[in-house]
């Protein structure tokens, strides 16, 4: 009698979220299939792009996911200090763009996300800070003109 088959044990990381990603991607456009029209490449309707997108992102996730099969993955320890750096961040973003307008409350999310990561100094940490405030500006403000209070005074 044959005994187990034995194998690599799947990436479990990549096989889960690759999961998630495509579920995800095939909820999106489920939903918008059914409660948006879809129309046509010459005259799209409104539920054309989040199809297109969720297609797309389940797409992706099977990628992610398949390959993961025949992988051997490793055990991977939760990293809670990012996670509630990178939610904390959010959160201070949402509850202060009002108050203190989009540049310092970018400039104050990133700090808070980047403080928790594993990698990079104090200046390293500083240049992403500038560089992603600087971005945030050239796209939402100058870019497509939106009317956001861009500094606490300016509201």
């Amino acid at each position: 009698m044959p005994g187990p088959i034995s194998g690599p044990t799947p990436d479990w990381h990549d096989l889960a979220w690759g999961a998630v990603l495509a579920l995800t991607g095939l909820a999106v456009a489920g939903y918008a299939a059914l409660h948006y029209e879809f129309g046509t490449l010459r005259r799209m309707g409104p539920g054309f792009f989040p199809v297109v997108l969720g297609l797309g992102l389940a797409g992706l996730g099977l990628l992610i996911a398949i390959p993961a099969l025949n992988r051997p993955g490793q055990v991977r320890p939760f990293a809670w200090a990012q996670a509630v750096g990178v939610i904390g961040s959010l959160l201070v973003f949402g509850l202060l763009l009002d108050r203190i307008g989009l540049m310092a409350s970018t400039a104050l999310s990133v700090a808070i996300s980047s403080a928790v990561a594993p990698r990079g100094g104090l200046l390293w940490r500083a240049l992403l800070t500038l560089a992603v405030t600087a971005l945030v500006w050239l796209l939402f403000i100058a870019g497509l003109n939106l009317s956001i209070p861009v500094w606490p005074w300016s509201r």
